[in-house]
């Protein structure tokens, strides 16, 4: 099966957008994105570094019906961005697929259906999972002119960095990744 990366290379379909300092939208300042899609029609990605403390995984699965299990105590809850707040998306690892299934890549897939929430509660999950609240979207030319304005840096992105490495560490992480302290940075872009 072909995945979104294979059939339009050359945008940034599974890699991470990291935000500049003072970008000036306090719901992106410090995140990490990872961009499940990116096309000339637009792009969609979640936030993997803002944790919603407020709300628990087997709270969410209960309201829904789901017998809350210990395999969900483990899944943390995030902030995926500001658009369909109420909805979840489950951004994981690829051994897990059904029909409302997403492959980002060979090792990363999107979910948005009650089915992955089942086969979390149930043991029969994805290895890893980013349970996210909402989504960060993007129309047709609208991120290529933020990267073009320097809002957002660019890292590819791995299993380590979006799965394994702490929630509070992932943007430095991804700055490191590219060489960059982050304190280093400014808040001003000049081009010469």
């Amino acid at each position: 099966m072909p995945t979104l990366l294979q059939k339009h290379e050359g945008y940034l379909t599974g890699h991470c957008l990291v935000a500049m300092p003072g970008m000036g939208d306090p719901r992106f300042e410090g995140t990490v994105i990872y961009l499940c899609a990116h096309t000339a029609e637009g792009a969609m990605g979640i936030v993997i570094n803002r944790e919603l403390e407020e709300i628990s995984f087997p709270d969410i699965v209960g309201q829904l019906g789901i017998q809350p299990t210990p395999f969900c105590d483990d899944v943390r809850v995030q902030f995926g961005g500001p658009v369909e707040t109420g909805r979840g998306f489950v951004l994981h690892t690829s051994d897990y697929q059904n029909e409302g299934t997403l492959s980002v890549d060979d090792s990363m897939a999107l979910t948005a259906t009650l089915d992955v929430l089942r086969a979390i509660a149930s043991g029969d999950g994805p290895m890893r999972v980013i349970m996210a609240l909402g989504y960060a979207g993007w129309g047709a030319g609208q991120l290529d002119g933020e990267l073009k304005g320097n809002v957002w840096l660019t890292v590819p992105a791995d299993r380590q960095l979006v799965f394994e490495t702490a929630v509070k560490d992932k943007y430095t992480t991804a700055m490191g990744r590219l060489g960059i302290d982050p304190r280093l940075l400014s808040e001003n872009a000049g081009h010469a």
